[in-house]
Protein backbone atom coordinates (compact mmCIF):
# COMPACT_ATOMS: atom_id res chain seq x y z
CA UNK A 1 0.00 0.00 0.00
CA UNK A 2 2.82 2.36 0.84
CA UNK A 3 4.30 1.99 -2.66
CA UNK A 4 1.12 2.91 -4.52
CA UNK A 5 0.50 5.90 -2.23
CA UNK A 6 4.02 7.13 -2.97
CA UNK A 7 3.33 6.72 -6.69
CA UNK A 8 0.07 8.64 -6.33
CA UNK A 9 1.83 11.45 -4.49
CA UNK A 10 4.48 11.60 -7.21
CA UNK A 11 1.83 11.75 -9.94
CA UNK A 12 0.00 14.44 -7.99
CA UNK A 13 3.15 16.54 -7.83
CA UNK A 14 3.40 16.25 -11.61
CA UNK A 15 -0.25 17.31 -11.94
CA UNK A 16 0.35 20.23 -9.58
CA UNK A 17 3.22 21.42 -11.76
CA UNK A 18 0.66 22.44 -14.38
CA UNK A 19 -1.25 24.57 -11.86
CA UNK A 20 -2.67 27.14 -11.60
CA UNK A 21 -4.72 26.39 -14.68
CA UNK A 22 -6.22 28.94 -17.01
CA UNK A 23 -9.89 29.34 -16.00
CA UNK A 24 -11.15 28.27 -19.42
CA UNK A 25 -8.98 25.14 -19.33
CA UNK A 26 -10.09 24.38 -15.77
CA UNK A 27 -13.72 24.62 -16.89
CA UNK A 28 -13.07 22.22 -19.77
CA UNK A 29 -11.34 19.70 -17.50
CA UNK A 30 -14.17 19.84 -14.96
CA UNK A 31 -16.71 19.27 -17.73
CA UNK A 32 -14.63 16.36 -19.05
CA UNK A 33 -14.65 14.66 -15.65
CA UNK A 34 -18.30 15.50 -15.05
CA UNK A 35 -19.22 13.41 -18.08
CA UNK A 36 -16.82 10.60 -17.12
CA UNK A 37 -17.87 10.44 -13.50
CA UNK A 38 -21.58 10.78 -14.28
CA UNK A 39 -21.40 7.98 -16.86
CA UNK A 40 -19.39 5.54 -14.74
CA UNK A 41 -21.17 6.19 -11.46
CA UNK A 42 -24.57 5.69 -13.08
CA UNK A 43 -23.39 2.68 -15.12
CA UNK A 44 -22.21 0.95 -11.94
CA UNK A 45 -25.83 1.15 -10.73
CA UNK A 46 -27.32 -0.24 -13.96
CA UNK A 47 -27.91 2.89 -16.05
CA UNK A 48 -27.87 1.88 -19.74
CA UNK A 49 -26.66 5.16 -21.28
CA UNK A 50 -23.19 4.99 -22.81
CA UNK A 51 -20.55 7.65 -22.19
CA UNK A 52 -21.26 9.22 -25.59
CA UNK A 53 -24.99 9.23 -24.88
CA UNK A 54 -24.36 10.77 -21.45
CA UNK A 55 -22.38 13.53 -23.15
CA UNK A 56 -25.20 14.18 -25.64
CA UNK A 57 -27.81 14.38 -22.87
CA UNK A 58 -25.72 16.82 -20.80
CA UNK A 59 -24.25 19.01 -23.53
CA UNK A 60 -27.02 19.01 -26.15
CA UNK A 61 -30.10 18.33 -24.04
CA UNK A 62 -31.16 15.60 -26.47
CA UNK A 63 -32.94 12.45 -25.33
CA UNK A 64 -31.70 9.08 -26.54
CA UNK A 65 -34.21 6.91 -28.35
CA UNK A 66 -34.98 3.58 -26.75
CA UNK A 67 -33.57 4.60 -23.36
CA UNK A 68 -35.76 5.05 -20.29
CA UNK A 69 -36.76 8.37 -18.77
CA UNK A 70 -35.18 7.23 -15.50
CA UNK A 71 -31.81 6.77 -17.21
CA UNK A 72 -31.97 10.35 -18.50
CA UNK A 73 -33.04 11.77 -15.14
CA UNK A 74 -30.18 9.97 -13.39
CA UNK A 75 -27.71 11.64 -15.74
CA UNK A 76 -29.11 15.12 -15.14
CA UNK A 77 -29.33 14.55 -11.39
CA UNK A 78 -25.76 13.31 -11.06
CA UNK A 79 -24.52 16.21 -13.17
CA UNK A 80 -26.23 18.69 -10.84
CA UNK A 81 -24.79 16.93 -7.78
CA UNK A 82 -21.30 17.00 -9.33
CA UNK A 83 -21.61 20.76 -9.88
CA UNK A 84 -22.68 21.18 -6.25
CA UNK A 85 -19.75 19.03 -5.08
CA UNK A 86 -17.37 21.45 -6.80
CA UNK A 87 -18.76 24.34 -4.73
CA UNK A 88 -17.74 22.48 -1.55
CA UNK A 89 -14.06 21.97 -2.41
CA UNK A 90 -12.86 25.00 -0.46
CA UNK A 91 -14.58 23.75 2.70
CA UNK A 92 -12.54 21.85 5.28
CA UNK A 93 -15.13 19.12 5.67
CA UNK A 94 -18.77 18.39 4.85
CA UNK A 95 -21.96 18.72 6.87
CA UNK A 96 -24.89 16.38 7.21
CA UNK A 97 -27.12 18.92 5.43
CA UNK A 98 -24.67 19.08 2.52
CA UNK A 99 -24.73 15.29 2.20
CA UNK A 100 -28.53 15.38 2.15
CA UNK A 101 -28.44 18.08 -0.52
CA UNK A 102 -26.08 16.03 -2.67
CA UNK A 103 -28.55 13.17 -2.50
CA UNK A 104 -31.50 15.45 -3.19
CA UNK A 105 -29.90 16.70 -6.39
CA UNK A 106 -29.21 13.13 -7.52
CA UNK A 107 -32.65 11.79 -6.72
CA UNK A 108 -35.42 14.42 -6.58
CA UNK A 109 -36.43 14.09 -10.23
CA UNK A 110 -36.98 10.37 -9.72
CA UNK A 111 -38.50 10.33 -6.23
CA UNK A 112 -38.85 13.80 -4.74
CA UNK A 113 -40.58 12.58 -1.57
CA UNK A 114 -37.54 10.53 -0.51
CA UNK A 115 -34.80 12.72 -1.93
CA UNK A 116 -32.49 14.19 0.69
CA UNK A 117 -34.32 12.31 3.46
CA UNK A 118 -33.16 9.27 5.38
CA UNK A 119 -35.00 6.06 4.68
CA UNK A 120 -37.85 5.05 6.96
CA UNK A 121 -37.97 1.43 5.88
CA UNK A 122 -35.71 -1.60 6.17
CA UNK A 123 -33.30 -2.00 3.26
CA UNK A 124 -31.39 -4.97 1.85
CA UNK A 125 -28.41 -5.06 -0.50
CA UNK A 126 -28.92 -7.93 -2.92
CA UNK A 127 -26.02 -10.38 -2.79
CA UNK A 128 -24.65 -9.10 0.52
CA UNK A 129 -24.57 -11.27 3.61
CA UNK A 130 -24.47 -8.24 5.90
CA UNK A 131 -27.56 -6.57 7.31
CA UNK A 132 -28.03 -2.84 6.97
CA UNK A 133 -28.80 -0.60 9.95
CA UNK A 134 -32.42 -0.22 11.00
CA UNK A 135 -34.14 3.04 10.01
CA UNK A 136 -34.28 4.23 13.62
CA UNK A 137 -30.48 3.92 13.87
CA UNK A 138 -29.64 6.06 10.85
CA UNK A 139 -29.79 9.55 12.38
CA UNK A 140 -27.34 8.60 15.14
CA UNK A 141 -25.06 6.70 12.75
CA UNK A 142 -24.96 9.61 10.28
CA UNK A 143 -24.19 12.12 13.01
CA UNK A 144 -21.32 9.90 14.16
CA UNK A 145 -20.17 9.40 10.55
CA UNK A 146 -20.00 13.15 9.86
CA UNK A 147 -18.28 13.89 13.16
CA UNK A 148 -15.61 11.25 12.40
CA UNK A 149 -14.74 12.55 8.93
CA UNK A 150 -12.25 15.14 10.18
CA UNK A 151 -10.51 12.54 12.37
CA UNK A 152 -10.20 10.10 9.47
CA UNK A 153 -8.76 12.83 7.25
CA UNK A 154 -6.23 13.83 9.89
CA UNK A 155 -5.04 10.29 10.61
CA UNK A 156 -4.97 8.77 7.13
CA UNK A 157 -3.44 9.52 3.75
CA UNK A 158 -6.05 11.40 1.67
CA UNK A 159 -6.61 8.42 -0.62
CA UNK A 160 -7.05 6.03 2.31
CA UNK A 161 -9.37 8.51 4.02
CA UNK A 162 -11.51 8.90 0.90
CA UNK A 163 -11.89 5.12 0.57
CA UNK A 164 -12.82 4.73 4.24
CA UNK A 165 -15.37 7.55 4.03
CA UNK A 166 -16.88 5.86 0.96
CA UNK A 167 -17.26 2.44 2.58
CA UNK A 168 -18.48 3.75 5.95
CA UNK A 169 -21.23 5.72 4.21
CA UNK A 170 -22.30 2.74 2.10
CA UNK A 171 -22.46 0.52 5.18
CA UNK A 172 -24.94 2.94 6.77
CA UNK A 173 -26.94 3.11 3.51
CA UNK A 174 -28.97 6.05 4.81
CA UNK A 175 -31.14 6.68 1.75
CA UNK A 176 -33.74 4.56 0.03
CA UNK A 177 -31.69 4.69 -3.20
CA UNK A 178 -28.72 6.57 -4.63
CA UNK A 179 -26.32 5.60 -1.84
CA UNK A 180 -23.56 4.40 -4.17
CA UNK A 181 -23.63 7.57 -6.25
CA UNK A 182 -23.61 9.72 -3.11
CA UNK A 183 -20.73 7.70 -1.63
CA UNK A 184 -18.61 8.17 -4.75
CA UNK A 185 -19.26 11.92 -4.75
CA UNK A 186 -18.31 12.10 -1.06
CA UNK A 187 -15.15 10.13 -1.76
CA UNK A 188 -14.20 12.46 -4.58
CA UNK A 189 -15.07 15.57 -2.62
CA UNK A 190 -12.67 14.51 0.11
CA UNK A 191 -9.94 13.89 -2.46
CA UNK A 192 -10.50 17.30 -4.03
CA UNK A 193 -10.52 19.04 -0.65
CA UNK A 194 -7.04 17.62 -0.05
CA UNK A 195 -5.77 18.76 -3.46
CA UNK A 196 -5.89 15.32 -5.12
CA UNK A 197 -7.48 14.23 -8.35
CA UNK A 198 -10.83 12.45 -8.39
CA UNK A 199 -11.16 8.68 -8.77
CA UNK A 200 -13.27 7.28 -11.60
CA UNK A 201 -14.36 3.66 -11.20
CA UNK A 202 -14.85 2.14 -14.68
CA UNK A 203 -17.76 -0.19 -15.33
CA UNK A 204 -15.32 -2.97 -16.26
CA UNK A 205 -14.15 -3.06 -12.62
CA UNK A 206 -17.67 -3.41 -11.18
CA UNK A 207 -17.21 -7.02 -10.03
CA UNK A 208 -13.97 -6.19 -8.18
CA UNK A 209 -15.51 -3.05 -6.71
CA UNK A 210 -18.53 -4.87 -5.29
CA UNK A 211 -16.45 -7.81 -4.04
CA UNK A 212 -13.89 -5.66 -2.24
CA UNK A 213 -16.60 -3.44 -0.76
CA UNK A 214 -18.41 -6.51 0.58
CA UNK A 215 -15.18 -7.87 2.07
CA UNK A 216 -14.44 -4.48 3.64
CA UNK A 217 -16.96 -5.31 6.37
CA UNK A 218 -14.21 -7.41 7.95
CA UNK A 219 -11.02 -6.21 6.22
CA UNK A 220 -10.89 -3.04 4.14
CA UNK A 221 -7.30 -3.34 2.87
CA UNK A 222 -8.26 -4.65 -0.59
CA UNK A 223 -10.97 -2.02 -1.00
CA UNK A 224 -8.61 0.83 -0.06
CA UNK A 225 -5.98 -0.54 -2.45
CA UNK A 226 -8.64 -0.79 -5.19
CA UNK A 227 -9.60 2.87 -4.72
CA UNK A 228 -5.92 3.82 -4.77
CA UNK A 229 -5.58 2.07 -8.13
CA UNK A 230 -8.56 4.01 -9.45
CA UNK A 231 -7.03 7.29 -8.24
CA UNK A 232 -3.73 6.41 -9.91
CA UNK A 233 -5.36 5.54 -13.24
CA UNK A 234 -7.43 8.72 -13.22
CA UNK A 235 -4.27 10.72 -12.50
CA UNK A 236 -2.58 9.14 -15.52
CA UNK A 237 -5.61 10.01 -17.64
CA UNK A 238 -5.44 13.59 -16.35
CA UNK A 239 -1.77 13.88 -17.30
CA UNK A 240 -2.49 12.58 -20.80
CA UNK A 241 -4.63 15.68 -21.33
CA UNK A 242 -1.45 17.76 -21.07
CA UNK A 243 1.02 15.41 -22.74
CA UNK A 244 -0.94 14.87 -25.96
Amino acid sequence: MKTILQEIDSLQEEINSFRPLDQNLLKLIREYYKIGLTYTSNALEGNSLTESETKIVLEDGITIGGKTLKDHLEVIGHSDAYNYMLTLISNKSISEDEIKHLHKLIYFRINNENSGSYRLNKAIITGSKYSLPKPEEIVTLMQKFVSNIDKIKQEKHPVEAAAIIHKEFVFIHPFIDGNGRTARLLMNLNLLQKGYNIAIIPLITRREYIEYLENAHTNDEDFIYFIARMVRETQKDYLRLFIK
